[in-house]
């Protein structure tokens, strides 16, 4: 029997986890290595799956398949695409950042407290999250994505609620309330678009009679499993309608802001760089694949619902007073691109809603990273606080600026490539469509542009004028992020490669092509 790769990658961070947790109490910096070095052990071995992937192989590679629940036609099958390899290796590659952000988040508070961060918990709990949202990525079989998909929201919950920013200007007893608030907003609407989504699974099962996602697309694409059209349609709704709570599409947004508001930055980041891709990718990988005829017939609602969230995100983001809740909008903006280029049905539009879950993870943590060391060194979220950083902190201000111009899409960064491809994509299929959609860049130029302003630049305010500059560790995080999005929007190519052959048969699968250019013929 060959090593089973992707097995080991998603149980490394679950053994960490673990490990992490036995840690002695009194063994915090302990427990914190131990953390690093698992993540960097699964990046190792994330970085394997890619090399070892073959873009013009077959659909799913390293695959893994064994009996389970045999009563119930549920095992334990594990595969990965070129769009699952991607957000593999995301996954793996910003967990060892969110770790070192996060190093001193979970130290105990000022003597006094009546509360005690256990340390040893907090980077666990990220290690687990991590192990989920991989097996998520990797699964192949309906139930067994379906199990790892709710999973994942319980080490979040802790994560929310228990381990808040502690940059609250209301006092310790108000922050814990709305910790509180946010983490129980959070786990009600994930749980309800969950037990919607069961509902679809069992429903599936029914019609299909296994679980397995190759068998049941198969059966569909040479005619042995003939749904009913309303049927179908039902189950695309229970499907789509969880997906839509993760993603979050408007108007399932609102746990979010909640959520990256109260949270650490890292914890933040971990949020909506990589736990929210679940959604989109499952969009990808189970909408389209097992709901072909539904999927089209859903379409034109779901762009209006992306669009609505590409210019509503955006014009809160515009508004907003918290740097925190700002990112938060601005993801809601940026998710709604994604979502918009993968029911564009183009071979364009897919690729860079791809494309766009990678650059928008590796851009929203080099922001959100930079901004939760800011806020630390002032202790306070609001926008007004800030005032003349770039002259105190020019590192951290000239980082803070790359993070923004590459969430408003610059030309030269990661997200540019991505957006601009979901753009052609829409505009081919649906010119109205992408017209509007085209706004949220304007709208995403004003509020990073006005954010930037009133924090870094002016006169320099009393409470930010002994501010020290990025620290070393901090300069670990930010520079390869940095680093990244440079590269990324000047060669694309390494991602692309990998992901457009996935993307080809997704389209296959909805029995579309792309449209053909209308050119006219010369006189």
């Amino acid at each position: 029997m060959s090593f089973p790769l992707l097995t080991a990658t998603a149980a490394l961070p679950a053994v960490g986890a673990i490990a992490t947790a036995a840690v002695p109490a009194a063994q915090r910096t302990a427990a914190k290595w131990l953390a690093l070095l698992f993540s960097l052990a699964t990046l190792a071995l994330a970085a394997t799956v890619a090399v070892r992937f073959d873009p013009g192989g077959d659909r799913y590679q390293l695959t893994e398949s064994h009996a389970w629940i045999k009563d119930f036609g549920v095992r334990y099958e594990l595969g990965v695409d070129g769009i699952g390899v991607a957000l593999v290796a995301l996954t793996a590659l910003l967990i060892p950042f969110i770790v070192l952000a996060g190093w001193h988040d979970a130290d105990p508070l000022e003597t006094g407290s009546k509360r005690w961060r256990p340390t040893q918990g907090f980077f666990a709990l990220i290690l687990a999250v991590e192990a989920m949202v991989i097996l998520s990525f990797e699964a192949t079989d309906v139930f067994l994505f379906y199990i790892f998909f709710e999973a994942m929201l319980i080490p979040m919950y802790f994560l929310i609620g228990g381990f808040g920013d502690r940059a609250h200007e209301h006092g310790e007893q108000a922050a814990a309330t709305q910790r509180s608030y946010a983490a129980v907003k959070f786990l009600l609407y994930n749980l309800v678009g969950g037990l919607i989504m069961l509902a679809a699974v069992i429903g599936l099962y029914v019609v299909a009679g296994n679980f397995s996602l190759a068998e049941i697309a198969q059966a569909r694409a040479n005619g042995s499993l003939d749904m009913a059209t309303n049927t179908e349609r039902w189950l695309f709704l229970g499907f789509f309608f969880a997906f839509a709570v993760k993603a979050p599409l408007w108007p399932l947004h609102t746990w979010l802001p909640n959520a990256m508001q109260e949270s650490t930055a890292p914890v933040a980041v971990l949020i909506t760089a990589v736990v929210d891709k679940v959604g989109t990718f499952a969009m990808l990988r189970f909408c389209l694949q097992l709901f072909p005829e539904a999927s089209k017939w859903a379409t034109p609602v779901i762009l209006v619902l992306a669009v609505i969230s590409i210019i509503y995100g955006a014009l809160l983001a515009v508004g907003q007073r918290d740097i925190k809740r700002l990112v938060a909008y601005a993801s809601i903006s940026h998710f709604g691109f994604i979502i918009l280029g993968i029911f564009a049905m183009t071979s364009q539009g897919q690729s860079g809603a791809t494309l766009y879950m990678v650059n928008h993870g590796i851009s929203t943590a080099a922001l959100m990273l930079v901004a939760g060391f800011l806020i630390s060194r002032r202790g306070s979220r609001l926008i007004a606080d800030y005032g003349g950083v770039q002259k105190v902190a020019p590192v951290l201000a000239g980082t803070f600026l790359i993070g923004g111009l590459a969430t408003l899409s610059l030309p030269g960064l990661a997200p540019f490539v991505s957006e601009f491809l979901v753009l052609v994509g829409a505009f081919a299929r649906y010119p109205a469509i992408g017209i509007v959609a085209t706004f949220g860049i304007v709208l995403a130029a004003l509020y990073t542009l006005v954010l930037y302003q009133r924090t870094m630049t002016g006169p320099v305010k009393p409470e930010v004028s002994a501010m020290p500059d990025l620290r070393v560790r901090e300069l670990v995080v930010v520079a390869p992020l940095v680093v990244l999005l440079i590269f990324l929007g000047v060669y694309p190519k390494p991602v692309t490669d990998i992901v457009n052959p996935a993307v080809k048969q997704t389209l296959s699968d909805v029995h579309k092509k792309d449209p053909r250019p209308e050119v006219e013929a010369a006189k």
